[in-house]
């Protein structure tokens, strides 16, 4: 008798213990079926989300050039009106400076680059004012000779 109660008792255990393991295998099954579809939602939120950050990001970064560019534009402007101002400068202290030498020469009665033109200008002229005469009194003194001794 006793033996007939311990093999109820272990099927009743066993019933249990089958419909216990099944329904841990069902719940795996569902873990595994609920991490699946949020995991498919999670990752496509993720995608969402990384795309998002993408295009913040390049929208900062244009800002950020856009930005750069205005300043270097304005540098460069600022760096031609420089230059546009020292070269004006440059050019008053140039022609002061050719004022003051061509007044300190002219107070030391050294004669200038006009002057030395002009004097070379009426050498030119005298030479060729001497060669002209030159000839005319070559051209004399040869019909002179060739007149004598006609």
């Amino acid at each position: 008798m006793s033996e007939k109660k311990v093999d109820l008792g272990d099927s009743k255990v066993a019933e249990k213990v089958k419909e216990s393991a099944n329904q841990i295998w069902l719940a795996g099954l569902g873990a595994y079926a609920k991490a699946e579809e949020e995991g498919s939602k999670l990752f496509d939120n993720l995608v969402h989300d990384g795309e998002k950050l993408e295009t913040k990001t390049r929208q900062y970064i244009d800002r950020g050039l856009d930005v750069a560019k205005d300043k270097i534009d304005v540098a460069k402007d600022k760096v031609d009106e420089v230059k546009a101002k020292a070269s004006g400068s440059w050019n008053k202290v140039e022609k002061a400076f050719d004022q003051r030498v061509s007044k300190a020469l002219k107070r030391l009665n050294i004669p200038t680059r006009a002057d030395v033109e002009s004097l070379e200008e009426k050498i030119s002229e005298l030479n060729d004012e001497i060669e002209s005469l030159s000839k005319k009194v070559n051209v004399k003194k040869t019909t002179k000779k060739s007149g004598k001794k006609a």
